[in-house]
């Protein structure tokens, strides 16, 4: 059963990357600069979709421990949220039917939010770790409201709407928390403020989590101020994934088999995160004319 439930994330997660890789190739080539990485964002944040898909298809009967006791059948729902999270992550990284799947994604990232985990966090105001989980979720639908929103013609004509700015600010306001959560518990790993703690032999592993702090109180001002939006989100999908490459993959790397499914959930929780707030640069007008914007591909 663990090894059912450790492999299928793994392969999905591998296949839709190396779909994702090989569909934005020729944006990737077009792009300049730290465009390049703004083109990854929706790469970024599919991936992790079918790692957390393949999750609740193998490990449903885990799972369905989170859905709400008073929902009726709640193994089906588990299933259906697996094979939706699937079904998201192809539609994203091919640009097919884009503005359905985003859409319908961003609401069920917002029915988490008020079914799970309000209640969680009214049932225990002081756990900050409960507090990160439900603004980390409404992030993630943020950023799933910026991608469909960039699928409209007004999106086209003007380089902006009003679901933006709503996902922007839904952005926003989580990476404040978070910047917050890092000056006061800089011993946690850095990216999104939840229980694992800096590996002692990572180096000056306080000092990582104060600069991560810095960058996500600076990037989550000028996002919520909506003031170089664009440049803010850019810098911060990059430093959020630098510390994948050079933290969680290594910790990853370095895990014992029973911890492999925990370093893998940290991997592409964190991903998920930087393609949130890269697909919310793509969505952005370019500061400067010119700019390479990766949202461009016309929806199918």
């Amino acid at each position: 059963m663990f090894s059912r439930f450790l492999f299928w994330p793994w392969f999905a997660g591998l296949t839709l990357l190396a779909i994702g890789l090989f569909a934005v190739r020729r944006e990737l080539a077009a792009a300049r600069g730290l465009d390049k990485l703004v083109v990854l964002g929706r790469v970024f944040f599919a991936a992790p979709l079918a790692v957390f898909g393949a999750e609740h298809l193998a490990g449903a009967q885990f799972i369905v421990n989170i859905v709400p006791a008073w929902m009726p059948a709640r193994l089906f729902w588990v299933y259906f949220v697996g094979l939706a999270l699937l079904a998201a992550a192809l539609s994203i990284v091919l640009m097919r039917y884009v503005r359905w799947s985003a859409s319908l994604l961003a609401l069920m990232f917002f029915l988490f939010v008020v079914m799970i985990h309000v209640p969680n966090v009214a049932a225990n105001p002081g756990g900050r770790i409960l507090w990160a989980v439900a603004l980390r979720d409404l992030a993630f639908g943020g950023g799933a409201l910026a991608l469909a929103a960039a699928q409209t013609k007004e999106w086209r004509r003007h380089g902006s709407n009003r679901p933006i700015a709503i996902g922007r600010l839904l952005i926003a306001i989580p990476v404040l928390f978070f910047a917050v959560e890092h000056f006061l518990h800089p011993e946690f790993v850095p990216g999104v403020p939840l229980a694992k703690l800096t590996p002692a032999w990572f180096p000056l592993r306080l000092a990582w989590g104060y600069v991560t702090g810095a960058v996500l109180a600076v990037a989550g001002l000028a996002l919520l101020l909506n003031k170089q939006s664009r440049t803010a989100a850019t810098l911060l999908g990059l430093v959020v994934t630098l510390l994948v490459l050079f933290l969680y993959l290594p910790i990853l790397a370095a895990a014992q088999p029973p911890a492999l499914m925990e370093g893998l959930n940290y991997v592409a929780d964190t991903l998920l995160f930087a393609g949130t707030v890269l697909l919310l640069a793509a969505a952005t007008p370019p500061a400067a004319a010119g700019s390479y914007n990766a949202a461009r591909p016309a929806p199918k």
